[in-house]
């Protein structure tokens, strides 16, 4: 089986890479030039924007699979750069969707809680989207973009999504624990609600979906829902760092372009029910990350 794993070079799809099945042909495409890539066999560039070159880069590979890992995640910037948000999160997708269909392909692109507006979580599946900001509608487009395309497709929601690849971008939790590290006074927000999730674990539950022909909107995160504070000073009391450097701060005093979603969180029952996945409460995801990077 071939698979394609757009954005293969952050941390989902490092992921992907690493849980990936022995009999899985695997192929990485990023922005990245191919001479800079780590993944020197089975790796093109790609910018996703482009139609004609998703067309033509994925017709040479003829996957049975594309995952999209790739995504314009700044939350606040993508209120002055709309368009650049807009080409990665609506243009790419259609663009893969539109390939996918040319070469018979199965598409899972990746969403987020943000298309919901954090008023009555946590959303199920089917629960009535929402979303606030420019990132957030421009990934609720995203996915009706997928809904009105003729290709065969899965949908995946996760949230807080945290791990440990090297010279990957930090996450929030990569993020903190350098601060911490280096004493640095962080604050940390105590009235946004949600399910951190550990990349392995999303890794997992896609390599799940592509074993089970699995063409549905699913949420796949951490199975226990907290405020940010609260895992904050989980995230210090697991590797050992400071707590009182973490301040407690409401949404509303950091003044943030975009508005967030605030008590919002996925249930994840269908994953675990009928993809048969184990995920981790944020206790237990906190300490595989830390054997992971030998802090243990």
């Amino acid at each position: 089986m071939n698979v394609v794993i757009i954005g293969c070079h952050g941390l989902l799809g490092h992921k992907m890479f690493e849980t990936a099945p022995k009999d899985v042909n695997l192929f990485g495409m990023d922005l990245q030039d191919t001479s800079e890539s780590v993944l020197s066999d089975n790796y093109c560039q790609l910018d996703i924007i482009h139609r004609q070159d998703v067309i033509d880069t994925i017709k040479a590979v003829k996957p049975d699979w594309i995952v999209n890992a790739a995504a314009y995640t700044g939350v606040d910037r993508a209120e002055t750069e709309k368009e650049k948000c807009w080409n990665v999160n609506v243009t790419g997708v259609e663009n893969l969707a539109f390939a996918a269909l040319k070469t018979r392909a199965k598409l899972v692109s990746i969403s987020t809680d943000y298309i919901f507006d954090g008023i009555d979580g946590p959303y199920t599946e089917n629960a009535r989207p929402n979303a606030l900001g420019f990132y957030a509608r421009s990934k609720l487009a995203g996915e009706n973009a997928l809904h009105k395309s003729l290709a065969e497709y899965a949908i995946v929601r996760t949230m807080i999504l945290y791990g440990y690849v090297p010279q990957v971008r930090p996450n929030f939790v990569t993020w903190l624990i350098d601060a911490l590290e280096k004493n640095h006074p962080v604050d940390i927000v105590t009235d946004q609600l949600g399910n951190p999730t550990l990349a392995d674990e999303l890794a997992a539950g896609i390599w799940k979906i592509i074993e089970k022909n699995y063409l549905q909107i699913v949420n796949i995160a951490g199975r226990e829902r907290i405020d940010r504070y609260s895992f904050a000073c989980m995230v210090a009391r697991v590797f050992e760092l400071d707590e009182s450097l973490i301040r407690p701060v409401k949404t509303v005093d950091l003044k943030q372009a975009a508005p967030r979603p605030l008590n919002s969180g996925l249930v994840v029952d269908k994953a675990v029910n009928e993809l048969g996945l184990a995920l981790s409460d944020a206790q237990e995801g906190l300490e595989k990350l830390k054997n992971q990077m030998n802090r243990g």
